[in-house]
């Protein structure tokens, strides 16, 4: 599940946004006469419009769920949709904050997903009933999931909020016409704020406290949930190299 949740979205971004530049000439925008000259409708507004609506449906559909695991399944439809807002662009600013957004959000959902099938492991459910009182009882992975958390909602200092802000910051630049997308972005993203945050609000507001404090039993789980965490955090705040990488990385991308 967690694999299926990112690895088809990288190849999918790949695929469009290497479509769209072969089709469409230099892939500079598709607001050039090229692309508008495919049955004179206007796509770049269209694909805006569907780049709204993929967000806002998956994060409406994400708050109604009862299962952690389900939520974060329709959360990964409204991170797609977040990602869409820069497809109409098509700039290099906008390719540039798709790959950066990717990288950052292949951690930070790979980590949520993880946890949530160790608490199964441990709990045999994945409802937010089975994270309460978790926090407590398991302090480590209450941690790494608050971390993973705060980093699907895009607030600092955590990579999510690196990767929304070359969003963001790429649609704003892209003029005045996109100004309403990037709105409905930020609108998008204070609604995931609730759900995410009911996570940790039933690991540590939720249930009784325990007396006793677990750790997890493998050391593979610890290694694998710490080699998750720390590029969540570490990104957030120290992100050039991540940043150099993926501008080489678009250089390549775009020649090939």
């Amino acid at each position: 599940t967690a694999y299926l949740s990112v690895a088809p979205k990288a190849a999918g971004f790949a695929l469009l946004i290497r479509f769209f530049n072969q089709v469409f000439g230099d892939g500079t925008a598709m607001t050039s006469e090229s692309w508008m000259a495919v049955n004179n409708l206007p796509w770049p507004q269209l694909m805006a419009v569907l780049s709204a609506v993929t967000m806002t449906v998956g994060n409406l559909v994400a708050i109604q769920q009862k299962s952690v695991k389900r939520m974060l399944a329709y959360s990964s439809i409204a991170h797609a949709g977040y990602m869409m807002m820069a497809l109409p662009l098509m700039s290099e600013a906008g390719v540039y904050g798709i790959m950066m957004y990717l990288l950052m959000y292949l951690f930070m959902n790979l980590g949520a997903f993880f946890v949530v099938i160790y608490i199964q492991g441990k709990t045999g459910g994945e409802d937010f009933e089975d994270f309460n009182g978790m926090g407590w009882k398991m302090p480590f992975v209450g941690v790494v999931m608050t971390l993973f958390m705060l980093s699907l909602t895009g607030l600092p200092p955590t990579a999510g909020f690196i990767g929304k802000f070359y969003l963001f910051a790429a649609v704003i630049e892209a003029g005045p016409q996109y100004y309403w997308l990037a709105f409905v972005g930020v609108l998008n993203s204070v609604i995931s704020l609730y759900y995410y945050f009911r996570v940790v609000k039933h690991m540590y507001f939720v249930g009784e406290r325990s007396e006793t404090v677990e750790m997890p039993e493998s050391n593979l789980v610890t290694f694998v949930l710490l080699s998750l965490a720390i590029p969540t955090f570490i990104f957030g705040w120290y992100f050039a190299p991540v940043a150099n990488w993926v501008s080489e990385s678009l250089v390549i991308f775009q020649g090939m």
